[in-house]
């Protein structure tokens, strides 16, 4: 176990058990047990974290299944951030690989780890949430790491009590900043990430509940859509040059298929609501664009459209 006392995550202990975000779901079934057999971290040595004046606490939740290679940056990014009343949650789902024994080096350090076998990643990262207590949440994916200062730019942002969701600037093959929340009635990628770049109050996730489980690939599209479009909430970007995270595109969203990933998209705008017809043109269209995408000519003249227009 790797103990050190300048982690970010061991500043502001306590000994005083809060509530967790589970407390106050209406929906949600508190007489769930909580009792993982296979845990560890901070909070079963009865060591806890909470709100401090001028120093929300930030959850940080990462999800991980067969991370050997990536998890140990992901959590030394946590470790070392300059904030410093950070909670710092694991959701394993039962890897089979060394993850779970990285994890482990770094238990001193962690809140709460747990790892069992989950139904999908949406579904790991709603258990984390349900059993965090930070005033501000986050999801950090085992492949994506957070900047040094991340957490110091989040707590900064959210010192204007209008802000109820933020997006930082992320690094993938380029630098992706901005929250166009106007284009989301037809486009969905209209931040630059959820993992590393998504932050949220916890009452905004009380109000809007978890992310739907059903849909697999990207149930973060349809929770921000309710933030946005059906709660009304407030959701800003940070200046482009505020980089909160470094997005690992390598073997995830590039593979998803595109008929699935259409697919989804139309049922979480049917879900929500969207008209019928303008969602079915709307992906016949988005197909069309894909299909022709492949053609150099085509390529070369849709990013030039792109850029005229501020697609």
């Amino acid at each position: 176990m790797n103990i050190n006392n300048d982690h970010s995550t061991l500043k502001n202990l306590k000994k005083n058990k809060p509530n967790y975000l589970y407390d106050y779901l209406v929906d949600f079934d508190k007489s769930k047990n909580f009792e993982y057999k296979n845990s560890g971290g901070l909070r079963t040595k009865g060591i806890y974290k909470s709100f401090i004046p001028n120093k929300p606490l930030i959850s940080i939740i990462t999800v991980s299944l067969n991370s050997e290679y990536t998890i140990e940056k992901t959590i030394q990014s946590v470790l070392k951030q300059n904030y410093d009343n950070i909670e710092y949650i694991v959701i394993d789902g039962n890897s089979n690989d060394r993850t779970l024994e990285i994890i482990k080096k770094y238990e001193g350090s962690i809140d709460l780890w747990i790892s069992e076998k989950d139904s999908g990643i949406f579904n790991a990262i709603n258990k984390g949430i349900t059993v965090c207590s930070g005033d501000i949440i986050g999801i950090l994916n085992s492949d994506d790491l957070l900047t040094e200062n991340a957490l110091s730019l989040v707590k900064k942002y959210f010192e204007n009590d209008k802000i109820d969701f933020i997006f930082g600037s992320v690094e993938k093959e380029r630098l992706l900043s901005g929250f166009n929340k106007e284009k989301i009635s037809w486009k969905f990628n209209v931040y630059p990430a959820h993992s590393s770049g998504f932050f949220v109050r916890k009452k905004c996730h009380i109000k809007a509940g978890l992310y739907d489980e059903k849909f697999k690939l990207h149930a973060d599209y349809d929770l921000i859509y309710r933030m946005t479009c059906n709660l009304k909430l407030n959701g800003i970007a940070m200046k482009r040059s505020d980089i909160t995270g470094i997005f690992n595109i390598k073997g995830r969203s590039s593979e998803e298929g595109k008929i699935k990933y259409f697919y989804e998209e139309y049922k979480i705008r049917m879900k929500n609501k969207q008209n019928f017809f303008f969602i079915s043109l709307l992906i016949v269209l988005k197909y069309i664009y894909f299909i022709l995408f492949k053609i150099k000519i085509f390529a070369k003249l849709f990013k030039i459209i792109q850029k005229k227009i501020n697609f």
